[in-house]
């Protein structure tokens, strides 16, 4: 079996980031949990079947496609809506990320998950690795990524895991603040020892 690192972290934190240059420079394979979270609501699957059933025919845009923004706003209103939707599509998210890392052909495989720790996916992977940065830089790129003010960022922030607890969860850590976003050199000493343990030295 493929060696699986568990990529994940923060909002804003830099996953993609990171994600891509592992991709970039060392060709490593990726399964990425959002864009697998929206391929199961794509119209004509079961996943959009389920959430049409449940949220009625107002949660499509004119296209047929999902509302994703109508959608957001039904779940964050109501915390049992956010549990229905997660019961209902977790397992074909989960189910679709453990496909997808079978097909891994690279050394190691990459599986990008933003909420690993907070729906404790740690069993799909072998090694947990956090991109880190501290609250206020997360809040800051939010808002200019997002265009969200500071208190919607903060509530972002404040339905994650904290980052004490992704760290106590970690295998291995990238620092990714402010001052020190020197990725690739980081991500290089890291792909080295994913190698080694994968008994691979290519």
């Amino acid at each position: 079996m493929t060696l699986i690192i568990g990529l994940t972290g923060g909002i804003a934190s830099g996953k993609t980031t990171v994600a891509n240059l592992f991709q970039e420079h060392f060709s490593i394979d990726i399964v990425d949990a959002d864009i697998i979270a929206r391929q199961v609501v794509e119209v004509g699957t079961p996943g959009l079947s389920a959430v049409i059933e449940h949220f009625g025919e107002d949660i499509l845009q004119d296209d047929g496609q999902l509302n994703r923004s109508a959608l957001r706003e039904r779940i964050f209103a109501d915390p049992i809506e956010k549990q229905w939707l997660n019961a209902t599509l977790h397992p074909l998210i989960n189910q679709q990320m453990a496909e997808q890392l079978q097909l891994v052909t690279s050394p190691y495989g990459l599986l990008v998950v933003p909420l690993l720790i907070e729906n404790q996916l740690q069993s799909m992977v072998d090694r947990v690795l956090v991109v880190d940065v501290d609250e206020q830089t997360q809040i800051s790129r939010t808002m200019a990524r997002d265009k969200v003010n500071e208190q919607q960022a903060r509530a972002i922030l404040a339905a994650q895991a904290t980052r004490a607890e992704r760290l106590a969860m970690a295998d291995d850590v990238i620092k990714n603040g402010a001052k020190n976003r020197q990725l690739l050199p980081q991500i290089t000493e890291l792909h080295q020892k994913y190698l080694a343990m994968s008994g691979t030295n290519r």
